[in-house]
């Protein structure tokens, strides 16, 4: 394999038609969006959708049925779609016209006859657009609706495999808890096979998570040092600048550890932890990632208290506007105890992590948005220079940035030009569409398409579901707690980078948060 040059600028959003490493195009099927007149359908679904349009990754046999309660024409329906599909860059008017003669509305109900009566106008449709009996059934609903909806497909047989093959979509949270989230899995079981199932977590899709698979595997120069030995520790930190917008009712039943660490974070975690796959298929991939869940060491409540902070946030200032606290918002309880900020320190009890400490850390209304992971290593044995410096040399650090710009950067020391012996911090640094021009796809385009083609690895299997939820369990009642049993909430400014305990948190191990650094 050829090395390329990662010098110049990066690629835009259309690019080339895509070559034998891309992903290829799907196969022919129907995309029923139960739900369909939500945010998610305009702002995530139907632009991914269209992006894979025009750029020849959806199969001819394509269509979407929209279905949800609200009132609406079908030229309504498209109407609305085309106006949040022209926000997103490279709109083809064009394009859009054809696409848009593939999206019907129905309105109805989640009851068995109306997803009968859905099933009876894909089968028309079908035959319309050439899909042949392939279906993705996509939950767009709240989560309060799975379960109704997931019986009323069953009855409808909406999810029957007669001819071709039906996926069903979940979006999370998949539960709120161990015994939802296995009350909701009963019943997709009973109705549904595993290799149906696919439990979507967008975080995923970006291309620097799953990059993280090949800086290891691929890179002889790094997975040796990738182990106890050498590694420090890891942290993984997903900071939100926004605040809860207008999701106070799903955030107050929520709150950050649901909506950021059962998902999103141990899934990171997964991919920085795992040991290397015998191949690189679906399923030996997503082995790898249970058992790393079924190794992190077991959380009590003592222990919780021990390697937990919770945070809200208070009034402050994001980028140089106002902001009010949480307490604040609307829709939000005065007394509130729900924390908008979480700092976790855990441990994966096995050969290759033991004794390395891994922190987590998310939060909303913090200075910046910024994703990522940084890989800290130890400092060297003996330090040499130490006579000759006075201020402290660092460790090096591997960092994999997330978003929002996607890259990953090597730092390391090297002596300053000049007959002074001098040192200073320097940055090896990788921007991830840098010398690229082919096609990129982001997070909801990638799974999706991977949705389509039948590829689970960017998945959640229920084995996994299931263990980060029964791992996380004592921190969600100790987050939960009320009276003498509830938690110590730290308050911090909107705007900062979260409590000051949080870093007090990082002190008493001797260590610090690396934050976002352009």
């Amino acid at each position: 394999m050829a090395f390329e040059k990662t010098t110049g600028g990066a690629s835009g959003r259309i690019g080339k038609a895509p070559s034998a490493c891309d992903t290829p195009s799907s196969e022919p099927c129907a995309v029923l969006i139960v739900g369909a007149s939500g945010d998610l359908t305009k702002r995530k679904l139907i632009p991914a959708l269209f992006y894979l349009f025009r750029n020849r990754l959806l199969s001819d046999g394509f269509f979407v049925l929209g279905l949800a309660r609200s009132p609406m024409s079908e030229e309504a329906f498209r109407a609305s779609l085309e106006e949040a599909v022209k926000d997103n860059k490279g709109f083809d008017a064009r394009l859009w016209a054809e696409f848009a003669r593939r999206l019907y509305y129905l309105q109805a109900g989640y009851d068995a006859a109306s997803l009968k009566k859905a099933g009876e106008v894909m089968d028309e449709k079908a035959r319309a657009h050439a899909t042949g009996p392939n279906r993705i059934l996509y939950l767009s609903t709240p989560p309060s609706a799975y379960e109704g909806v997931i019986e009323a497909m069953a009855a409808s047989r909406l999810a029957a495999e007669e001819r071709g093959w039906a996926r069903i979509v979940i979006e999370k949270p998949y539960g709120r808890d161990l015994e939802s989230a296995k009350a909701l899995e009963n019943t997709v079981s009973r109705h549904f096979r595993e290799e149906q199932v696919f439990r979507i977590d967008h975080y995923l899709g970006k291309d620097t998570v799953q990059n993280i698979m090949m800086f290891r595997f691929a890179n002889s120069i790094f997975e040796p040092v990738w182990n106890r030995h050498f590694i420090d520790h890891v942290q993984i930190t997903a900071a939100e600048s926004l605040g809860i917008e207008k999701r106070a009712g799903y955030y107050e039943e929520a709150g950050v550890l649901r909506d950021m660490f059962q998902n999103h974070m141990l899934q990171v975690l997964s991919f920085v932890g795992m040991e290397p796959p015998s191949v690189y298929e679906s399923e030996a991939v997503r082995d790898e990632k249970v058992k790393v869940f079924r190794a992190m060491r077991p959380l009590d409540r003592g222990s919780v208290m021990d390697n937990l902070v919770l945070g809200q946030y208070a009034e402050g200032e994001v980028n140089g506007a106002s902001s009010r606290g949480y307490r604040e918002e609307e829709g939000v309880s005065k007394g509130s105890i729900v924390p908008t900020f979480a700092a976790m320190r855990l441990f994966i009890d096995n050969w290759r992590w033991q004794g390395v400490p891994f922190y987590l850390r998310s939060g909303k209304r913090l200075r910046s948005r910024f994703t990522q992971v940084t890989i800290q290593f130890k400092a060297v044995p003996h330090q040499m220079f130490s006579r000759l410096f006075e201020e402290e040399i660092g460790p090096n650090a591997v960092i994999i940035r997330i978003q929002p710009d996607e890259r990953i950067q090597l730092r390391f020391h090297a002596k300053k030009p000049g007959s002074r012996v001098c040192l200073r911090d320097v940055v090896m640094d990788f921007g991830y569409t840098e010398g690229y021009d082919g096609l990129v796809l982001e997070a909801y385009e990638r799974v999706l398409l991977d949705c389509m083609t039948g590829d689970k690895m960017l998945f959640i299997r229920s084995d996994a579901m299931e263990m980060s939820w029964k791992w996380l369990a004592p921190a969600l009642d100790y987050s939960e707690g009320r009276g003498k049993a509830a938690p110590e909430l730290s308050l911090y400014r909107a705007g900062s980078f979260g409590p000051v305990e949080a870093e007090r948190f990082m002190a008493s191990d001797g260590r610090k948060w690396v934050d976002y650094e352009r």
